[in-house]
């Protein structure tokens, strides 16, 4: 009768194989979030009279996340939508560029806006998979034309503040007003 001799897998490599199992888990995760905020925005968009929008599709083709349209009112969004567990989120430079080059495209739209929406979701992570409640917020701001393009960080309470070169810069960006009901301590009312 013949043997097989199976080799041992040490410790490590199970360790190493799990972690990338993890990882991989956290970043599906991370991306389902993206997807649900993107595909909420475009469902109240396209609840509302004279208003379509449309969820453009994966980052890898330069397109911002949602654009969306009123040719009735004749406006514009682009949006970059960002949503997550942490005290603050990140949109990069990059991504507010391409937003900026679409509204420039649209020049028969009489407004133009790049908007950047931020969803913190009603648990925070406080650990590896830990979270505690808290209330659920969205913050809807509009990227200044004019202004120097840097990645752009929203926190918690909806303060905003642009990175640039590792340095914390201020930049003030207006809440947008939503032709819809939003999650905000600082939005009672629905337009």
């Amino acid at each position: 009768m013949k043997t097989k001799t199976i080799p041992m897998i040490s410790n490590q490599a199970v360790s190493i194989e799990q972690t990338s199992k993890d990882n991989k888990k956290i970043a599906r995760t991370r991306r389902q979030r993206g997807y649900h905020w993107e595909d909420t925005i475009v469902k109240r968009f396209n609840k509302l009279e004279n208003w379509e929008a449309f969820r453009l599709g994966s980052p890898s083709v330069a397109l911002p996340d949602i654009l969306t349209v009123n040719n009735q009112e004749r406006i514009l969004f682009t949006i970059e939508a960002k949503s997550g567990t942490n005290n603050t989120l990140q949109v990069p430079y990059d991504q507010i560029s391409r937003c900026l080059k679409w509204t420039e495209t649209f020049k028969v739209y009489k407004t133009r806006d790049v908007i950047l929406a931020f969803k913190f979701l009603s648990k925070k992570r406080i650990g590896v998979g830990q979270y505690e409640n808290r209330e659920l917020r969205e913050f809807f701001k509009v990227w200044h034309k004019g202004d120097d393009i840097m990645d752009c960080v929203c926190t918690y309470e909806g303060e905003v503040y642009g990175l640039k070169d590792k340095t914390r810069l201020k930049i003030n960006l207006k809440d947008c007003e939503m032709p819809f009901k939003i999650k905000s301590p600082r939005a009672n009312i629905s337009y």
